[in-house]
């Protein structure tokens, strides 16, 4: 059985965890900087973000990690950073429960537009949002600036 849960105190190393993989995947391995102490503060400290995990046999085997945003057309909004699932738990329904969760907490919480970002080279990550009947934008171009502090 698998259970989706809010994240507790206890889970930062696991999702830090998680999140090292996704970065492996995601071809930027030497990338995360973030630390589970960053994570634990951010998540039950500061309440920066917010984050669901998936349960199996006491082990955590995904997540997902989101925050509320704002746009000045639409409104309250929430963007999620990100949803990741343990490799050998995909195509077990797994990544569609995580996602179905953050829906339903966006339905909750009232905003009136969801978003994320996803690689335009992660066909099986587009294919999963396309099942899920989510619109992806090609129109837009993202913009950073990364600091060093």
């Amino acid at each position: 059985m698998i259970l989706i849960r809010s994240a507790e105190p206890g889970d930062e190393k696991d999702i830090l965890f998680l999140i090292k993989e996704l970065a492996v995947y995601e071809k930027e391995p030497d990338a995360v900087e973030n630390t589970a102490d960053d994570i634990r503060s951010h998540l039950f400290d500061e309440r920066i973000c917010e984050a669901i995990v998936a349960v199996q046999k006491n082990e955590i085997i995904g997540f997902a990690l989101y925050y509320n945003s704002y746009s000045t057309w639409k409104g309250k909004c929430l963007y999620l950073e990100d949803l990741y699932v343990k490799p050998e738990m995909r195509r077990s329904g797994v990544g569609k429960m995580l996602f179905e969760k953050i829906v339903d907490l966006a339905c909750l919480k009232k905003v009136r537009r969801m978003e994320w970002q996803v690689y335009d080279w992660n066909q099986p990550a587009i294919n999963f949002y396309i099942k899920c009947k989510a619109k992806l934008n090609k129109e837009w171009m993202n913009g950073r600036i990364e600091f060093d502090h």
